[in-house]
């Protein structure tokens, strides 16, 4: 191999090495242009391109005030920038007393900021973001090892799922032209559960099925054997226990516990059509957590479903959870027919449907859902009507509906419907 041939690559890798390390610097460079200029307000934005006007013009024209006006702004810019000088490095500790809440509670928290290292840090100023809004705090000089608690309450007027934070701790001039902010910690959820009623009296109804839960009411015709009685009239002959009649001399049969099935379906309508106002929205949010959160007590399967998705319901919290996260969406996306087709294809096998929705479906569109849903179910609607004074029971076809103005006329109606 010729020494030219061999110069060649040593050649190609010191160019290769060089744009590697431009590229490095540059990106390094253009990371700090990056972190400078979020430092800059708009106002400092604005005062630094007047800085520059004024110099050049006053230069080019050759007007002296012009000039003295953007030494003065610049002096001014310069001293402003010079209260970033400092650390805020604080350690910070966000907690929230409960994560979970009532809509109309107030959530309450504490800020904790601690300085762990050998140095002062000088005062600064804190901003906690809770969804749109944000709260201020202004924490004053910590020496060496000292902290500083700021309680807070958050006023909670919707459901909804709200994040709180991240903290940033922020350093800025007095004229706001300048300001540096460090995130200090991780966001935290806050969620704002609806409004529920707890009732009691009956369950909503049960089937009897193989794969039930065992009950206290006794049957003649089931599948979990309980004891032997003497044969009556009208018992069924394959239920004769014939060792038994032939020990005792008496015809036997057995009886049997009834096992019900226990898979409850609620399918909450959230489209904005189906609703006069959010209120009524809210309401029917309400009702359906009202009823989940029965069923569950009652150890049955719940499933809760809306235009699009399934809800996760395998618990009380999960419910909650779940429905504080529901957003109204648009007539074009179906209503409450199009949801109880959906409901007969996925449970076929429900025991109890429920549908929750607003008081602009109409009535035939009410006869339509209820005909949709899986044969041998037993079919609830509950119709929201805010103001309605007193609960409203009629029937459609073979399901029962109800209609409600408050949340509070849930248990009276529902006590009607199994009166």
């Amino acid at each position: 191999m010729s020494a030219g041939t061999a110069a060649a690559p040593r050649e190609d890798e010191r160019e290769a090495g060089w744009r590697d390390i431009v590229a490095l610097l540059g990106a390094r460079i253009l990371a700090r242009a990056r972190l400078i200029a979020s430092a800059i307000r708009p106002l400092g934005w604005v005062l630094i391109a007047l800085t520059v006007v004024l110099w050049v013009v006053g230069a080019f024209m050759g007007w002296y005030e012009l000039r003295v006006a953007a030494t003065v702004l610049a002096f001014i810019l310069v001293i402003c920038a010079l209260f970033l000088i400092g650390r805020t490095e604080y350690d910070v500790d966000l907690d929230l007393a409960r994560t979970r809440v009532v809509v109309g509670e107030r959530a309450i928290g504490a800020l904790t900021l601690s300085n762990p290292s050998s140095r002062a840090i000088l005062p600064s100023r804190v901003v906690l973001p809770v969804g749109a809004g944000r709260g201020e705090f202004s924490i004053q000089r910590l020496a060496p090892q000292q902290q500083a608690e700021e309680l807070f309450a958050i006023p909670t007027q919707r459901r909804g799922v709200v994040e709180v934070g991240p903290v940033s701790v922020v350093r800025g001039d007095p004229l706001g032209i300048f300001e540096r902010a460090h995130r200090r910690d991780d966001p935290v959820d806050l969620y704002v559960h609806p409004r529920t009623v707890l009732f009691g009296g009956q369950s909503l109804g049960f089937l009897r099925d193989l794969e039930g839960l065992p009950a206290a009411d006794l049957s003649r015709d089931d599948v979990s054997f309980h004891a032997l009685l003497e044969y009556q009239p009208g018992d069924d002959l394959r239920h004769v226990h014939w060792r038994s009649t032939a020990r005792t001399g008496v015809m036997m049969v057995r009886q049997f516990e009834e096992t019900r099935r226990s898979h409850f379906v609620i399918g909450l309508s959230r489209s904005s059509g189906d609703y006069r106002t959010d209120d009524d929205f809210e309401l029917g949010i309400s009702v359906a957590g009202s009823i989940g959160l029965r069923a569950l007590r009652d150890s049955q399967r719940v499933d809760v479903r809306v235009q699009g998705r399934e809800l996760t319901s395998g618990t009380g919290k999960q419910l909650l959870d779940s429905l504080a996260m529901v957003e109204a969406s648009k007539p074009r996306e179906g209503g409450i027919r199009d949801l109880a087709g959906v409901l007969s294809a996925t449970m076929p096998l429900a025991s109890v449907v429920v549908l929750v929705c607003g008081s602009t479906v109409s009535t035939e569109d009410l006869r339509v859902a209820c005909s949709r849903l899986p044969f041998g179910a037993r079919a609830l609607a509950v119709v929201v009507q805010g103001g309605l004074d007193q609960p409203a029971l009629r029937k459609i076809g073979d399901a029962d509906v109800v209609t409600i103005g408050a949340l509070e006329q849930l248990p009276l109606a529902l006590q009607k419907v199994l009166a």
